[in-house]
């Protein structure tokens, strides 16, 4: 999700969004320590794209 759409979500999208994306990492951090994932970037792209959307809602509060 690239900056400019974070920033016209509502706080309601942006809560639910993190949420999902937090949902994701955790699947995503299990499954690299089970077995190593293909393309361990995207770890990393979902991390940042949580801070983003943290550092938007906190913006929008």
């Amino acid at each position: 999700m690239k900056n400019a759409d974070i920033k016209n979500l509502s706080a309601e999208e942006l809560k639910s969004q993190l949420a999902e994306a937090q949902a994701n990492y955790t699947k995503m951090k299990l499954a690299h320590k089970i077995s190593p994932i293909e393309n361990p970037i995207q770890i990393r792209d979902l991390r940042r794209n949580i801070a983003r959307l943290q550092t938007e809602l906190t913006n929008k509060h």
